[in-house]
């Protein structure tokens, strides 16, 4: 009689063998993955300040504000400048680009997330209060409009398929990641396209070289190490933005992670506590 006052036909359902959440979502292989894979502490689980309200965001906040820190360093030192001078390609600038674009998604990428945890946190309080008795229908209005584990365990309860719901889940926990990790990869395209650019023009310079004059071998030594400048500083920087914006990806996927097994325990506990009723 509750099951029929609530309008919940929950079935118990059968989880044999299910997949890791993020299986199947995770961002291809590439070398901005490679290198932050092996960073120490970034493959770490969701840590306890990030399952704080709004933890993660507060992290991403206090890295950005060490960042904006040594940038501004950098430019009372000069650095920005004569580092867009030696590039006269302006692929260093388009590197930098891309990076501040990127960090400033994950930033709004982790607000996001974390109302998501918080709206995860209050479906499993009033779940918890509620008891065995209370089911879904205690906590129905905790989620939220538009929170990820209220349609997940209410499809859940109303005899969605497991499996579907699961993946549809990594989607929207995952999915969004896939091309953020693909701008990640074009930091380092850049920087070996500024690497082949940097050295073609070093081998013009030489080609253009028909005989050693003494007298004009500064002017000659500077028209080479150009080239070989602009290889140098486009890879460069090429790779610290790859690892820069990787740090922050990774640790998008791992409270991703973090946020798809909860929901997932969640949604079992309250199947589970259905077919009991019944």
């Amino acid at each position: 009689m509750l099951q029929q006052s609530l309008h919940l036909p929950c079935q118990r359902l059968e989880c044999c063998n299910v997949p890791h959440p993020s299986d199947g979502q995770r961002h291809p292989a590439m070398w901005g993955a490679l290198l932050v894979r092996h960073w120490p502490g970034a493959g770490r689980a969701s840590l306890s300040i990030e399952q704080q309200p709004q933890g993660l965001f507060l992290v991403w906040s206090a890295a950005m504000g060490l960042a904006l820190l040594a940038a501004v360093l950098l430019w009372q030192q000069r650095a920005w400048h004569r580092l867009l001078q030696a590039d006269p390609t302006g692929l260093t600038l388009v590197i930098l680009a891309v990076l501040l674009c990127g960090s400033l998604w994950a930033g709004q990428r982790a607000w996001r997330l974390g109302l998501q945890w918080q709206a995860l946190q209050d479906w499993q309080a009033h779940a918890g209060s509620a008891g065995p008795s209370g089911g879904v229908g205690g906590a129905e209005g905790a989620g939220g409009a538009g929170s990820w584990a209220a349609e997940h365990v209410q499809g859940r309860c109303r005899g969605g398929d497991a499996s579907v719901l699961q993946q549809l889940l990594a989607e929207q926990a995952h999915g969004p990641h896939e091309m953020a990790w693909w701008f990640n990869g074009i930091q380092l395209k850049l920087g070996l396209l500024g690497k082949v650019i940097g050295f073609s023009m070093l081998a013009l310079e030489l080609g253009r070289m028909e005989a050693f004059d003494p007298q004009h071998s500064a002017q000659l030594l500077k028209s080479l190490t150009g080239g070989l400048g602009v290889a140098l500083l486009t890879t460069l920087t090429g790779l610290a933005g790859n690892i820069l914006l990787g740090l922050q990806l990774m640790r998008l996927d791992r409270f991703a992670d973090l946020l798809v097994a909860q929901t997932l325990a969640l949604g079992e506990r309250q199947v589970h506590n259905g077919s009991e009723r019944v």
